[in-house]
């Protein structure tokens, strides 16, 4: 049975605000805005080529805003993403590099935290690993 993350709620102050950043800085898709009363206003985002959206809104989440911390995403090269981040006025950390991945991190105007991973050439660790045991 496959379990599948499709839809993590990220608590907003002012879901206007937080919806243009998303969308017009982050470049998410926006999928649905739809207002059901004046307590329940429901905001589903996407980034591009993901399986798993953001929800945002009104009457949402019992978090409060800006608790939403370290949510990840893949992404293919972390300096072509920290460098759209930049030119969309997002500030993001500069490239993180680790043997797991290298990470760009940033954060909304509520202080919600997302880092950017680009996934390491696991046949190139796997080489230096092998290598580096076959050396002791």
């Amino acid at each position: 049975m496959d379990w599948k993350i499709e839809l993590v709620a990220v608590p907003v102050s002012d879901v206007d605000r937080a919806k243009a950043f998303y969308v017009d800085q982050v470049g998410f898709i926006a999928d649905h805005d739809h207002t059901v009363t004046d307590e329940l206003r429901f905001v589903q985002l996407t980034p591009p080529g993901s399986a798993c959206s953001i929800v945002l809104g009104k009457g949402i989440t019992e978090m409060a805003p800006g608790s939403q911390k370290g949510v990840q995403i893949v992404v293919a090269d972390a300096d072509a993403a920290r460098e759209h981040l930049l030119a969309n006025n997002v500030p993001a950390s500069e490239v993180d590099e680790q043997d797991w991945g290298r990470f760009v991190y940033f954060s909304d105007p509520d202080g919600n935290t997302w880092a950017l991973q680009q996934l390491p050439d696991y046949a190139e660790l796997a080489k230096k690993q092998a290598g580096s045991y076959s050396a002791t």
